[in-house]
């Protein structure tokens, strides 16, 4: 018999991770995302917030992405409102992660309000790739709490430093946010339709960019995903439309195979 202390530790269930490499995972992910604060802090100082503003929009909006796309049009010289209405209209998406992450992880009524402030693309995409509850769960967790940790100590970080840095556009820093949401969302693209929806909103965004106000582009390249879906639909009939129907020429088929083993037999 082994010793004691050489008796090896339990495999774990099949269906499920080991605990080590989902934290490890979890934080990889938390920690890389987590140090883009920084650009967000330098980004919302140089558009003329304090730095308690931008730490309060870390700590109550936390998403990166309206986070940017707020402070961004505001140093366009947007207007407040249409600045907002981007920024919301970019924060609905975590609205359906939520549909789909509460089932996964099926939280107590008590927690879910908690846990929904950490539903984000991040934490999201993290909690998704496990292969059962309880790995989603820790992933989740461990993603959530260190990426929020991170993002709010480095927007104070980049917040303050921000006039150390002299003029914050000659850096660039304001591109460190979409940056990063693109690397999130091109390995999400496998559908011909999802990369369809994606060019046609960079380039309504890119047209619509020098003509309309700060905010309002952000709004117009959301159209790309109703169109996109109504072209799919219009193809889909049209080829349903298009072809013959083998209905009627199967089921003469049948009857006549049928009608010959009847023969047959007799």
């Amino acid at each position: 018999m082994p010793s004691p202390d050489h008796i090896p530790s339990p495999a774990p269930p099949t269906g499920t991770r080991p605990r080590p490499a989902v934290v490890r995972d979890a934080l990889g992910v938390g920690v890389a995302v987590g140090l883009s604060g920084f650009a967000f802090g330098v980004t919302a100082s140089g558009a003329g917030l304090t730095v308690l503003q931008a730490c309060a929009l870390s700590l109550l909006v936390f998403t990166g992405a309206s986070q940017f796309a707020l402070v961004g049009a505001l140093a366009a010289g947007g207007n407040p409102f249409t600045a907002a209405a981007g920024a919301f209209f970019l924060g609905t998406r975590n609205a359906f992660y939520g549909l789909r992450l509460s089932g996964l992880l099926g939280y107590r009524a008590a927690v879910r309000p908690f846990a929904a402030h950490w539903v984000i693309d991040e934490t999201s995409a993290v909690a998704l790739a496990q292969p059962d509850r309880r790995s989603a769960r820790l992933g989740f967790t461990v993603t959530g709490l260190s990426l929020y940790a991170l993002w709010n100590l480095t927007t104070l970080a980049g917040a303050m430093g921000a006039e150390a840095l002299g003029d914050t556009a000659a850096w660039g820093l304001d591109a460190a946010g979409p940056a990063v949401f693109v690397a999130l969302l091109g390995p999400m693209l496998k559908t011909t339709a999802e990369r369809a929806t994606a060019g046609l909103g960079a380039v309504l965004l890119l047209v619509t960019l020098p003509l309309l106000p700060a905010g309002a582009p952000v709004l117009v390249a959301a159209l790309a995903a109703p169109a996109v879906l109504w072209a799919e639909g219009r193809r889909a009939r049209t080829r349903t439309g298009g072809e013959p129907s083998t209905t009627g020429t199967e089921q003469s088929t049948t009857e006549t195979e049928q009608r010959t083993r009847e023969a047959g037999a007799r």
